[in-house]
């Protein structure tokens, strides 16, 4: 049996943020998943002396990157690595909306908006609303607890 091997492509844009700092995002370890109707890959964010990259501008940035449209771009699981300038993460490019739609979890189409969050049943909602009543914090309550 042959091992899958991945062609290694790294691509990189630049984009200018607020303070006219220069924000680099790199793509490696490209692969195209025919099974599930897109292409994957890490992404590196350079971003020295500034905050993080908000994941919507870095869907439209990919998606200009690989002539894409921004709705059928994914990414998640961005971590900064320690002393910041640089973040990792994943993007996923779908060759279509079905697609994301059927392999994407539920979680990040509500993230992206293309899917709307369960609302929480009604003994949930009161339980949640009597644990925010009951007192918390340093001050004393007007009444002593009984012991």
């Amino acid at each position: 049996m042959k091992p899958l091997v991945a062609k290694v492509i790294t691509s990189s844009f630049e984009l200018t943020n607020m303070a006219d700092a220069a924000v680099t995002i790199r793509t490696r370890k490209f692969l195209t998943n025919r099974l599930l109707q897109r292409k994957q890959m890490v992404v590196d964010v350079i971003h020295p002396g500034l905050a993080n990259v908000s994941k919507d501008e870095l869907r439209s940035k990919i998606g200009k990157m690989y002539k894409a449209e921004k709705e059928v771009v994914s990414v998640f699981g961005f971590k900064t690595h320690f002393g910041g300038g640089k973040t990792t993460g994943f993007a996923l490019i779908y060759d279509n909306v079905e697609a994301l739609k059927k392999f994407e979890p539920k979680h990040r189409l509500v993230r992206i908006g293309l899917a709307e969050a369960p609302k929480g049943g009604r003994k949930q909602r009161k339980e949640k609303k009597n644990r925010e009543k009951k007192f918390r914090g340093v001050r004393k309550s007007k009444k002593p607890r009984k012991e």
